[in-house]
């Protein structure tokens, strides 16, 4: 059931996207409609990339990337919700890092086949850590080249909004390595290590040596 939900969620995200986007354009919203497809095409870009590479989304990934997306440029940046509310900029890192903690242990336990019993638990999670903290980073970078290239405010506060969004990074990154570790350890904590398995069951083929953990604790 929430299989379905997640399904039809994302395709009407992506159906409000194209309307915002053709709407803009017959109404001269010139700045709206290029932030509306940009989206669309950010939005999309995780599924056409999975497809190249025979890896199977979960419902969940999908809408999660679409709100996601809507959040942080249409929202965040068009209707300028970063210098509205304090606390968008860091809901956002914090989710986008946890999100990463999450990819990043999916593709480190990946190299193991599944093998749960072969992959060093810590060692997963500090690589998954390593991953998301390093996404992290890249993106304060640009973030950086962008302000000085182009003489955009995307740093807002300089060097404190900077050091923030890093410890932002750095927490969400935490929760999601721990998640990943708590997995390989037989434990389920929260609705995050559903992502977890509902990728690992409809990517199989990649976990070969997964043997199902007994009932969460």
């Amino acid at each position: 059931m929430k299989a379905a939900w997640h399904f039809r969620l994302t395709r009407i995200i992506w159906l409000g996207l194209v309307l915002a986007t053709a709407v803009a354009l017959v109404l001269g919203h010139w700045s709206l409609a290029f932030v509306s497809l940009a989206t669309l095409v950010l939005a999309l870009l995780p599924v056409f990339f999975a497809r190249r590479f025979a890896i199977h989304l979960p419902n969940s990934f999908t809408a999660f990337i679409a709100i996601f997306v809507i959040a942080a440029i249409i929202f965040g940046e068009h209707f300028d919700f970063y210098d509205r509310y304090w606390w968008w900029d860091i809901a956002l890192h914090g989710a986008s890092s946890l999100g990463f903690g999450l990819v990043g242990f999916l593709f480190v336990f990946m190299v193991f086949e599944g093998d749960r019993y072969a992959a060093p638990p810590i060692f997963v999670a500090f690589m998954s850590f390593c991953f998301a903290v390093t996404i992290g980073a890249l993106w304060e970078i640009f973030e950086f080249t962008m302000d000085q290239t182009f003489g955009t405010n995307m740093q807002k506060s300089g060097l404190m909004d900077t050091m923030g969004d890093l410890i932002v990074d750095v927490i969400g990154a935490t929760v999601g390595a721990l998640v990943g570790f708590l997995f390989l350890k037989g434990r389920e904590v929260g609705g995050l290590a559903r992502f977890i398995r509902d990728f690992l069951r409809e990517n199989k083929r990649f976990y070969r040596k997964l043997d199902w953990p007994r009932k969460p604790r």
